[in-house]
């Protein structure tokens, strides 16, 4: 944790242009230092997958894409949010 929490802490960020769900907080995050330091709990805090797509629902998402191979996630926003659209 303590090299992850230095890498991150070394590394310059800038304002997101949309906000950022990080699923320790299940929240939109915009600011730099917090998203750093969600980074760095995130290592070894609960994933709050289903509140945060409730969240992310609740905030006006329609539409979840999942990137990379398997459909894991798009299953778990199909059961949470059956309203969304999920691929």
């Amino acid at each position: 944790r303590q090299e992850l929490a230095e890498a991150i802490n070394t590394t310059a960020f800038n304002t997101p242009i949309c906000p950022v769900y990080q699923n320790v907080t299940a929240s939109a995050v915009t600011d730099p230092e917090a998203i750093k330091s969600n980074l760095i709990a995130q290592l070894t805090a609960p994933v709050r997958w289903t509140q945060s797509v409730q969240q992310m629902v609740a905030d006006g998402a329609t539409t979840f894409i999942e990137v990379g191979p398997g459909k894991v996630l798009q299953g778990l926003v199909k059961k949470i949010a059956p309203e969304a659209e999920a691929r």
